[in-house]
């Protein structure tokens, strides 16, 4: 502190405002720098140049440099940390709401075969062995004709639905 003081009183610059002033006019230049012109032109060979530098004694036309890329562009197209969370989450339950209705799809598809299955064997008991039927009190007794049609019918529709896919 005392240099500068000392620096006021002599009219030499401080460091710490010299510093200030050179940042200050590096930005300046650099957005000259920036804000230049590019110029193209041809040679007498027909070799095509460019500079920011107008030729001398030649026509040249002003060119507009553009950057690369838009920082808007990419910012929309870009999900922000918690949006591609998000996304993973829904996509993760999606999944496993499909797993879920494929498995669901699985079961009923052998719930199915086993029905198909046991219609087919108890339709050719029917058709072809005695038919018996044990009561609920334990009492055995024949079928009827028509109780005997009854079951045959129930068994087939069970096979057209269970047995068809």
């Amino acid at each position: 502190m005392s240099d500068c003081r000392l620096n006021r009183e002599t009219g030499c610059i401080c460091m710490k405002t010299l510093g200030i002033a050179l940042t200050f006019l590096l930005a300046i230049s650099s957005i000259t720098a920036t804000a230049a012109s590019v110029y193209k032109w041809k040679d007498e060979n027909g070799v095509v140049h460019f500079g920011d530098q107008k030729p001398m004694n030649k026509q040249s036309e002003t060119v507009n440099v553009r950057s690369g890329t838009s920082k808007a562009d990419t910012d929309e197209k870009r999900m922000s940390p918690q949006q591609e969370v998000d996304a993973l989450d829904k996509s993760r339950a999606e999944q496993a709401k499909k797993d879920k209705e494929s498995r669901e799809e699985e079961a009923q598809a052998k719930q199915r075969q086993k029905n198909c299955e046991i219609a087919t064997k108890n339709l050719q008991t029917i058709s072809n062995h005695a038919r018996i039927k044990i009561s609920e009190d334990g009492e055995q007794r024949y079928l009827t004709p028509e109780e005997i049609q009854e079951k045959k019918e129930q068994f087939q529709k069970i096979i057209d639905e269970d047995c068809a896919n």
